[in-house]
């Protein structure tokens, strides 16, 4: 049997970067790491704390949602991580936190304007904020559902989610993903920055506009596709 050392080890880096980065209190955060050709991914333990957090605790699970490699319960948020496994075709890590200004944004249910060019660097538009969700949606699968209120957000609005690669879930915090588990684990760093920066303009102008479409296409782009010119040649 496989031992799945790639995305476990992947897994774990990405996981212990959290607490490195702020973005998680407690045990408030988790990382996920797809291998999608072989439909598995690796995902932290439910409730174990980072600086006891080995390789071998790493729980992988196959995309129908069996453990297929660990002894540990896996994260309740696991259900959601699959989901957008799932629904959002070239994504390989998705990450979670509680980061604290993120957080304000989903709770009180406001997308995060991109007020500016460092938003403008990370996201191709506003970061959206998901509706609500319905009794029977947390009474029943919650964490599942909470990933298809995440995959409805973006269908209804026809968003790209490899453009605009982070959501703000109402009620409950931010999802960020990418292609690796350092860039996802960046990406959530990014939105927290953001996040700060759009609640202190806010503060002193409530009514700040966006960043003009020009501006936003620009630095987007010249980070991003191919005609991307920032950074070096890999």
């Amino acid at each position: 049997m496989s031992t799945y050392t790639s995305i476990r080890e992947e897994c774990l880096e990405a996981n212990l970067a959290l607490p490195r980065t702020g973005l998680v209190d407690l045990t408030f955060g988790n990382v996920s790491i797809a291998d999608p050709e072989r439909r598995v991914f690796a995902i932290k333990p439910s409730g174990v704390d980072y600086d006891k957090l080995r390789t071998t605790d790493i729980v992988v699970l196959d995309f129908d949602g069996n453990i297929v490699k660990g002894s540990l319960r896996p994260s309740s948020d696991t259900p959601t991580h699959r989901c957008l496994f799932l629904h959002f075709p070239g994504i390989r890590a998705v990450v979670h936190t509680h980061s604290r200004n993120a957080v304000a944004f989903a709770q009180a249910g406001n997308d995060l304007p991109c007020l500016g060019t460092t938003h403008c660097d990370y996201f191709h538009g506003p970061v959206p904020v998901t509706r609500e969700m319905t009794p029977d949606e947390v009474r029943g699968e919650y964490e599942w559902e909470t990933g298809r209120v995440i995959v409805e957000r973006f269908t209804s609005a026809k968003l790209d989610p490899l453009a605009i690669p982070a959501v703000l879930v109402r009620n409950h915090g931010p999802f960020t993903w990418g292609p690796s588990g350092s860039k996802a684990v960046e990406t959530a760093q990014a939105l927290e920055i953001v996040a700060d920066m759009a609640l202190k303009t806010l503060s002193l102008h409530p009514t700040a506009p966006p960043a003009p479409a020009h501006l936003l296409d620009k630095h987007f782009l010249r980070k991003h596709g191919p005609s991307a010119y920032y950074g070096q040649k890999s």
